[in-house]
C-alpha cells in the first residue's frame, strides 16, 4: 500500500507549515461531524495540514473532537499523520526547547469517546498497541533530524491527562514514579484512533517548561505558546525533511485493523 497522502496534525502554537505550497481549505463531512483542514502540496506529495485545537485555539483539548479528525483524515486517503504536542517535562535528559519522537504513552484521560468500535454497529475492535507510535514513521523522523542537523531524542512516554487544567505536584510525581517522561493533553485517544483507522502515526513531543512540582514557576498557556513559536521554523524544516523520508510502500502494521474500517 502507498503512503501517499500525508497529514500533519498541528498541536498549540503549530497554526500552519510553511513549506506547504498551493493551499486551500478543505471541509470535510464525517458520521462523527465537519472537520476544517488545509490541503497543498510539497514535493509531489498531496499534504493536509489540521489544527488541533483550531486556528485560533479556540477549542480546549478534552473538547477537540477526535473522532471526527482521524474519520475526516481517512476519507482524505491520508496513510501518514505526523502530530506535533507541546509537553511538559518530567526528565532533565528531556529538558525544555528538546524534541523527543514519542514511543509509548500512559492514559489519564476520563470522559473521552476513544474508539470507532463501541460495538453499537456490532463490531468490537481490541487494536494492539504493542508499538501505538509506527515505528517506520517514528525512523522517517529520525532520519530526517539527521538530514537537517536537528538532535531528537529517540522514544519517550507521554502522559496524557484530560485537562484542561494542569497536573498537580502531587500527580507529577506519581507519573514519574510509573514511568512517565513527559505529560500533555492531546496524544490519546488521537494515536488509538490513528490504529484503528490503519493510519501510521507519529508524534514529536516539544518540552515547552518543566512539569509541576518540578520547577517552582508557575506555568502558563501564553508562556507555552512563546515556547513554540520560537522555533517554530526549525520545528517546519524539520517536518518537511521527515515527510521526504517517509517511504512510499509501508512495512508497518499500523494498517492491519483496517479491514474493519467502513465509511
Amino acid at each position: 500500500m502507498e503512503a501517499v497522502n500525508i497529514a500533519v496534525i498541528g498541536g498549540s502554537g503549530i497554526y500552519d507549515q510553511s513549506f506547504i505550497s498551493a493551499t486551500r481549505e478543505v471541509e470535510v463531512e464525517t458520521a462523527y461531524g465537519r472537520v476544517l483542514m488545509h490541503s497543498g502540496e510539497y514535493r509531489g506529495r498531496r499534504v493536509y495540514f489540521l489544527a488541533r485545537h483550531g486556528g485560533k485555539h479556540s477549542v480546549p483539548p478534552h473538547m477537540v473532537n477526535y473522532r471526527a479528525n482521524i474519520a475526516a483524515l481517512k476519507k482524505m486517503s491520508v496513510s501518514a499523520i505526523i502530530s506535533t504536542a507541546a509537553v511538559g517535562t518530567m526528565r532533565g535528559d528531556m529538558p525544555p526547547d528538546s524534541r523527543v519522537i514519542v514511543d509509548q504513552f500512559i492514559d489519564f484521560t476520563k470522559s473521552r469517546p476513544s474508539t470507532f468500535y463501541d460495538g453499537s454497529e456490532g463490531t468490537v475492535v481490541h487494536a494492539d498497541l504493542s508499538e501505538p507510535y509506527c515505528p517506520s514513521l517514528r525512523k522517517a523522523f529520525l532520519r530526517a533530524g539527521v538530514k537537517v542537523s536537528q538532535e531528537l531524542i529517540d522514544g519517550g512516554c507521554y502522559v496524557c491527562t484530560e485537562g484542561p487544567r494542569l497536573e498537580t505536584p502531587a500527580e507529577i510525581e506519581m507519573f514519574r514514579k510509573w514511568g512517565g517522561d513527559l505529560v500533555g493533553m492531546t496524544s490519546v485517544p488521537e494515536v488509538v484512533l490513528a490504529r484503528e483507522a490503519g493510519i501510521c502515526y507519529a508524534t514529536i513531543a516539544l518540552p515547552t517548561n518543566y512539569a509541576a512540582g518540578i520547577s517552582n514557576i508557575p506555568i502558563t498557556h501564553e508562556d507555552v505558546l512563546k515556547a513554540v513559536e520560537k522555533n517554530k521554523a526549525e520545528l517546519d524544516r524539520l517536518i518537511a525533511a521527515c515527510i521526504e523520508e517517509i517511504p512510499l510502500r509501508r512495512d508497518c502494521r499500523c494498517s492491519d485493523l483496517e479491514r474493519y474500517w467502513k465509511d
